[in-house]
């Protein structure tokens, strides 16, 4: 693949374009040679070329917040990359999430399979004081009963127009839910397959 990209355009180096492999946040830009990119690709772990050091550095080398290679994109004129990769703290030497001053996004699918995580822990390790290994030890009949306390409620606070209940209702009804999924053996994902077969 190396042997492919067009290094020569920008004298020996190539632009790369960082995201955050979960949100497509933009992290940061830098610049890659051919041993960069070697090192990035045989490390998992993104190397850049600095043009001021005139040298290799690897993100988070002194701070220890190194971007996980995810999976690397090449555009379609050769001279360019673009790496999805997982954070290990703030990309920037500032302290911001990224490069560009921005706080993480924590966008709404992002959330739900954090959750969803949370969940199958829980189911797995059941823990003592948990109320989410409550409702699994008390079984699906249980858990089914929350889902429609839960859906009632969050129908009769949209009738009443009460959007702070609304969203707090709602929570509720999504947080019930994936535990239903979780004890039938189910995920987002049979849900999300589902919606995009509709789609079609």
């Amino acid at each position: 693949m190396i042997d492919t990209l067009n290094f020569e355009k920008l004298g020996g180096i190539l632009p790369v374009v960082v995201q955050d492999a979960e949100t497509l946040q933009v992290l940061m830009v830098g610049f890659m040679n051919k041993e960069a990119l070697q090192r990035t690709l045989d490390e998992r772990c993104v190397t850049f070329w600095s043009r001021t050091r005139n040298r290799l550095w690897q993100k988070g080398e002194t701070s220890g917040h190194f971007l996980e290679v995810v999976s690397l994109h090449v555009d379609c004129d050769n001279d360019a990359l673009l790496i999805k990769a997982k954070t290990h703290g703030p990309v920037c030497h500032t302290g911001h999430y990224t490069c560009f001053g921005d706080e993480q996004l924590l966008q709404p699918g992002v959330v739900l399979q954090a959750l969803e995580k949370i969940i199958e822990q829980r189911k797995t390790t059941m823990p003592e004081g948990s109320y989410t290994s409550k409702l699994f030890s008390e079984g699906v009949s249980r858990i089914a009963q929350k889902v429609g306390e839960e859906a009632v409620e969050t129908i009769i606070a949209a009738m009443q127009n009460d959007k702070k209940r609304l969203a707090e209702e709602s929570a509720d009804l999504v947080y019930h839910l994936l535990v239903l999924l979780c004890q039938q053996g189910m995920s987002l994902q049979d849900i999300t397959d589902e919606l995009r077969r509709r789609m079609r």
